[in-house]
């Protein structure tokens, strides 16, 4: 099993400031199998050489699909060539004014984000996995979140897998991991979904996302 996190949103609680947001959104892209990581590596290749970068300079080449800066019509192409279908989304979306006054910290932020990605990981099917699990996250903390981060979903985690089987964590560049890109774009869509209503991308992938709520409602 292969586990791809990204999040959207942000979890800054001014909301004296014009880009603080309502939500925050937290996704997991989980291919089951070797073969379905593989189709979203290739449907990313083949979006990025056909859609973005046909006749340009080597100077101005696009290196990574972004759900910000991604088109729809860019999207649905890469959608249409995930050629497989042995994967699945898992998605919260947090409402941030019911969050306690302690998480709004700068630690308790940290331990409010390691808990948000625990809870979406025990919805998933842990108990069929017959080989290692294996999760890749943005390259986006600092040493010590990364260790903090590490420690707390392998041992929460590391319970809920068969015997041997094993948890490994990876901090990777979005720019050299296929999946993470895709749950970038799938994240980026059920945020615009729950922050601002708009759905045009989201409706395109709903049907494969098996899990969804809001967390706080």
């Amino acid at each position: 099993m292969f586990i791809y996190l990204d999040e959207s949103g942000d979890l800054g609680f001014d909301y004296t400031k014009k880009k603080t947001t309502k939500k925050f959104v937290v996704t997991l892209l989980v291919c089951y199998s070797h073969m379905s990581r593989k189709a979203f590596e290739k449907a990313i290749r083949r979006t990025l050489k056909n859609k973005l970068n046909r006749g340009k300079k080597k100077t101005r080449i696009v290196t990574e699909l972004k759900g910000t800066k991604t088109t729809l019509p860019v999207k649905q192409y890469f959608f249409r060539h995930i050629d497989n279908d042995d994967w699945g989304i898992y998605t919260l979306a947090l409402n941030k004014r019911r969050v306690n006054a302690n998480l709004r910290t700068k630690p308790g932020r940290q331990k409010l984000y390691n808990f948000l990605s625990r809870f979406l990981l025990e919805k998933l099917p842990m108990a069929d996995v017959t080989r290692n699990v294996e999760m890749v996250v943005d390259r986006s903390k600092n040493r010590a979140e990364i260790k903090d981060f590490n420690q707390y979903l392998g041992n929460q985690l590391q319970a809920l897998l068969p015997l041997n089987t094993a948890f490994h964590i990876a901090h990777q560049h979005s720019t050299e991991t296929a999946g993470l890109q895709a749950v970038d774009l799938f994240c980026w869509g059920i945020f615009r979904k729950h922050e601002l209503n708009d759905t045009a991308w989201y409706d395109v992938f709903k049907g494969k996302i098996k899990y969804e709520t809001v967390y706080l409602p």
